[in-house]
């Protein structure tokens, strides 16, 4: 945020910026659909907000799909911002001189286009740092959210997200797409059904790819023109521009994100979660060791082993060794899921024949994980990822961060969400934020 803009809360910015902000005049298409959904017949006005990196992705999609229109487009980088914006208008480009696509705006400030009444729900690609503080003030202001992994960068922050979307109805997605591929719901079906008997251990691999490993200490540079830099911290603390602190490498900066263990361990222990029918809750003791560079601008974990155990004596062992994925162990076989594309092994190999019958756990399947939050904008139905999974998913990665950090084998209360015998390590569970971005 800008030095200039006094430091309001969420609700009371959204409150005067709706009146103040120069918006379309026409109804919201949820205004026109039963019980906050839009009407069948009508587009989902979306905005999406950071566009750099997996926001470019994003915007391929959305500007794919016959039911929705990209309305607006919001990033602190003024040359990601255009980009963007040429983007959209001319995948809408026919729908412009039909006159039924009016262009699309651009922000950098989020709170702006949070206050547009038009506006029925969007999707956040803005670094971890900020997942939490954009996905609530989005549903404060009435929107549905697609909120890319991991919902928060600590536990305090993904539960107030949870309660949020529960206090406003919302939808929220969370961005763990792996678990919407039929691949890997069909493993998990095969686990949640007994077919390789009583699981025993799921064993995570999650290599780091070449060229993420440490740097040394990086210079103080000048602040490109176009980027709003005290706006790209937020909620962090103010520290001098250099080009590897932002945009992709941010993930291995603890400021902002959490290292491997939030970035692709979030996609592979969300499958683990949901095989072991844990997406509501957690392990009972967390361990870990690791190593992370000892001075230069990363500080996250590069090498790392740690174990979680759950209260029915299934233990997660994970590791920094490959090939990248999970592996169900029970008493009669195991299935490992590799990540990404969805690939399946086995042992027996018979396994991935399995039928999963009509009287078992079905998983159901989705048509794709951006779909799957259209539709349940439309219809209010459930998501695949909801909150509460995308939140437990996360704080497995946090508590795991936390044992290495502490060094402490650490005791976890699935329930009251605390770390009970070590007052450090429960103090991490949260972190602090300038203001006005407190979550």
């Amino acid at each position: 945020m800008n030095d200039s803009i006094s430091p309001l809360s969420r609700r009371a910015f959204l409150k005067g910026a709706a009146t103040a902000l120069a918006v379309p005049t026409f109804l919201p298409s949820r205004v026109l659909g039963a019980a906050g959904a839009v009407a069948p017949n009508e587009r989902i006005t979306m905005g999406l907000i950071g566009i750099g990196g997996q926001g470019g992705y994003h915007l391929s999609c959305l500007t794919g799909f016959q039911d929705v229109q990209l309305a607006a487009v919001c990033d602190v980088d003024a040359g990601h911002l255009k980009s963007a914006a040429d983007r959209v208008n001319s995948a809408y480009a026919d729908a412009a001189k039909a006159g039924s696509y009016k262009g699309c705006a651009q922000y950098r400030d989020f709170r702006e286009l949070l206050a547009r009444d038009d506006i029925d729900a969007v999707l956040i690609a803005a670094p971890d740092h900020w997942h939490a503080a954009i996905t609530i003030a989005a549903i404060e202001a009435g929107k549905d959210v697609y909120v890319e992994k991991p919902i928060s960068v600590c536990v305090a922050q993904g539960r107030a997200v949870c309660a949020a979307a529960r206090r406003h109805r919302r939808v929220v997605q969370v961005g763990s797409h792996e678990r919407s591929r039929a691949n890997a719901r069909y493993a998990c079906e095969l686990v949640r059904n007994g077919r390789i008997g009583d699981l025993r251990r799921v064993q995570i691999n999650m290599p780091l790819d070449e060229g993420r490993g440490a740097i040394p200490p990086q210079p103080v540079m000048p602040v490109p023109e176009g980027l709003d830099w005290n706006l790209w911290l937020g909620p962090a603390p103010w520290v001098p521009y250099t080009e590897k602190r932002c945009h992709f490498w941010f993930r291995y900066i603890m400021d902002y994100a959490g290292g491997e263990m939030t970035d692709r361990g979030a996609h592979i222990l969300d499958i683990g979660q949901l095989g072991m029918g844990m997406d509501a809750s957690g392990p009972v003791e967390v361990e870990g060791q690791g190593w992370r560079p000892p001075d230069g601008l990363f500080d996250t974990f590069m090498k790392y082993h740690f174990v979680y155990r759950y209260a029915n004596g299934v233990e997660v062992v994970g590791t920094d060794q490959g090939p990248r994925g999970l592996r169900f162990e029970g008493t009669r076989g195991w299935v490992f899921v590799h990540i990404h594309g969805g690939d399946l092994e086995a042992e027996p190999a018979s396994l991935l024949k399995e039928r999963i019958g009509p009287g078992e756990i079905h998983l159901g399947r989705s048509p794709g994980h951006h779909q799957d939050f259209l539709a349940a904008v439309r219809n209010r139905g459930e998501v695949m990822a909801p909150a509460e999974a995308g939140h437990r998913t996360a704080t497995l990665c946090h508590l795991a961060n936390i044992a290495m950090l502490t060094g402490r084998k650490l005791a976890w209360d699935p329930v009251a969400e605390r770390i009970t015998n070590c007052p450090e390590a429960d103090r991490m569970l949260s972190r602090p934020a300038r203001e006005p971005w407190v979550v």
